[in-house]
């Protein structure tokens, strides 16, 4: 049906006022006068609601006393005219009902909390809150493709079915078409995983991808600079605020890169993305700032005109042991930095974007760069404040013998990474690459402090 986006409405008002115009959209509130009744309409397209108002004196083809319930859809013909009151709203000539709406519709006009519409995802869209989330959502993706378009990479699919496990820590989900009792063809049990697995879908086991990059450096072997950007799965068992079992994930890799190029590319592309939902989402922006973090614009602009901080992973060990904060998990070289220590290194230390570099090689995945110290890799991951690690990155093993040798060393099945390995035999050359979660740079952007407020319909451990 013919009609204007209300978002279109408003910001070009003056085109239109004077006019006969035509809007659809969902009734946010309505109320009642002697002589004329106001309804706040949405469509969707922008946070800001029309306002209808409604002559009583005239037939404008209502049904039912309940026909302006909140929820209900309708279409509303009318004209727009400035009010010095309420700024430009829709005198209405007719009114059509497009999908009325009883009175348990649970969105009615009060405040929810986010707890409350986790249990209605279906309709959590409708709240102003979430149109802001997935507004965001929407500009952040498309600044992610804008970057990397701009700066000359190409965008490739890679499987979301693989046999490969990118990280090697076996938190895959498994995929296969056989029955949970299966037996052989002859009647017999499986003697093994591996007889299991011949008589599958795949002839041999398969899983959900933990990541893209495996696939991405290949690609990027023959077209030089590349990004995925995609769901990814892992069947980790954290119920925390920051994990989810399916997240979206961009992975750039970029052939002819060492550390140092892949870090200037992670912090060029941070403040990129950063700016473009600063610049396109100013009402969705300025109501988080309000209504979720107060300071979030403050903050964000710091980043965006900040200098990124550089430490090693041995200066930050020694940084967190002198500190005189009290950390839950004590600090020692060669141990994982935990959340707290990322927070207290971005927020408290640096008070702003640092690239932790050169991990212990034991914490960190088989296909990073060895250092000449033969101790750490050429790893780093940048912490933000407010939320600690956001991206994962590394130059990655271009030494054919050396890549093999960590893999044995954690026990990995060198003929299941074959395609992989011959990159690194025919033609290898230094190449970089990073990680970053779509849905945790959300919470970074918006202040929101649970990730399954950034996902339509997030996956959870127990929960589908």
């Amino acid at each position: 049906m013919k009609h204007v986006d209300i978002k279109m409405l408003l910001t070009d008002a003056e085109r239109f006022a004077g006019s006969a115009v035509t809007v659809c959209g969902w009734i946010r509130t309505a109320r009642d006068s002697k002589t004329v009744s106001f309804v706040e309409l949405n469509d969707g397209t922008c946070l800001s609601n029309l306002q209808l108002v409604l002559d009583k004196s005239k037939d404008l083809g209502l049904g039912g006393a309940n026909s302006l319930a909140v929820g209900t859809a309708l279409m509303a013909v009318g004209t727009l005219v400035w009010s010095a009151r309420n700024g430009y709203e829709m005198n209405v000539e007719t009114i059509t009902i497009l999908g009325s709406c009883p009175s348990d519709f649970p969105l009615q006009k009060k405040r929810h909390s986010v707890e409350f519409l986790r249990t209605i995802p279906h309709l959590r869209v409708r709240t102003r809150y979430f149109e802001a989330v997935f507004a965001v959502r929407d500009q952040l993706s498309y600044a992610i493709h804008d970057y990397f378009h701009k700066h000359g990479y190409k965008y490739v699919h890679t499987p979301i079915i693989t046999g490969s496990d990118c990280e090697g820590a076996g938190e895959m989900f498994r995929v296969t078409t056989q029955p949970w009792d299966a037996g052989r063809k002859d009647g017999g049990a499986y003697p093994d995983a591996d007889s299991y697995f011949a008589d599958d879908f795949f002839g041999k086991k398969a899983g959900l991808t933990v990541s893209c990059q495996l696939e991405g450096e290949m690609a990027a072997m023959g077209l030089g600079k590349i990004y995925t950007f995609g769901p990814t799965f892992r069947a980790e068992h954290s119920n925390t605020t920051r994990h989810a079992a399916e997240f979206w994930q961009v992975e750039p890799e970029v052939c002819f890169a060492e550390i140092d190029d892949i870090i200037e590319i992670a912090e060029n592309f941070i403040k990129s993305i950063i700016t473009g939902v600063l610049t396109n989402c100013k009402e969705e922006m300025a109501f988080f700032d309000q209504w979720v973090e107060a300071g979030l614009l403050n903050r964000l602009n710091h980043v965006v005109n900040s200098e990124f901080g550089r430490v090693t992973y041995t200066e930050a060990v020694e940084l967190l042991k002198k500190s005189e904060h009290e950390f839950k998990y004590p600090v020692e070289w060669g141990c994982d930095i935990q959340t707290e220590h990322e927070k207290y290194l971005a927020d408290e230390y640096f008070k702003k974007p640092v690239f932790v570099v050169d991990y212990p090689a034991e914490i960190k995945a088989f296909y990073m760069k060895q250092n000449a110290d033969g101790k750490t890799v050429a790893a780093t991951d940048l912490l933000v404040p407010g939320i600690g690690e956001i991206i994962g990155c590394s130059e990655r093993e271009n030494d054919l013998e050396k890549l093999k040798q960590a893999m044995r060393k954690r026990g990995m099945a060198l003929e299941e990474y074959e395609e992989y390995l011959d990159t690194r035999k025919f033609g290898s050359a230094p190449h970089s690459g990073f990680g970053l979660g779509l849905d945790r740079m959300m919470m970074y952007v918006t202040g929101i402090s649970n990730i399954r407020d950034t996902l339509l319909f997030p996956r959870t451990v127990g929960s589908l």
